[in-house]
């Protein structure tokens, strides 16, 4: 199973719909939208935008360079900002203690 299908079952549990009140919302049979992320026909982006709407989400693109913090981010692991680091008005300022 890829990582997308892990992702699209999370948000689907996590939202509280099944593959079949999902296809319901986006107008396509549960057979075919299961056949459709098994990974065994192409799917139109056209589907995965409808599916990402009713699971009120977005698919973005994610340049493989920024992957691991994106999953980390996603994963609540990110590290968060840097709160001993000036800030940029401690900058502008000249106060960089």
């Amino acid at each position: 199973m890829s990582d997308f299908d892990h992702q699209l079952r999370a948000l689907r549990k996590l939202r509280k719909l099944s593959l079949m009140e999902v296809g319901r919302l986006i107008g396509m049979a549960s057979s075919n939208l299961s056949v459709a992320l098994s990974g065994k026909q192409d799917v139109r982006a056209s589907t995965l935008d409808a599916i990402a709407s009713a699971l009120d989400a977005e698919w973005v693109l994610v340049p493989k360079e920024h992957l691991a913090e994106v999953r980390q981010t996603l994963a609540g692991k990110a590290a968060g900002p840097d709160r001993g680091a000036p800030t940029s008005v401690d900058l502008l300022l000249g106060d960089e203690t």
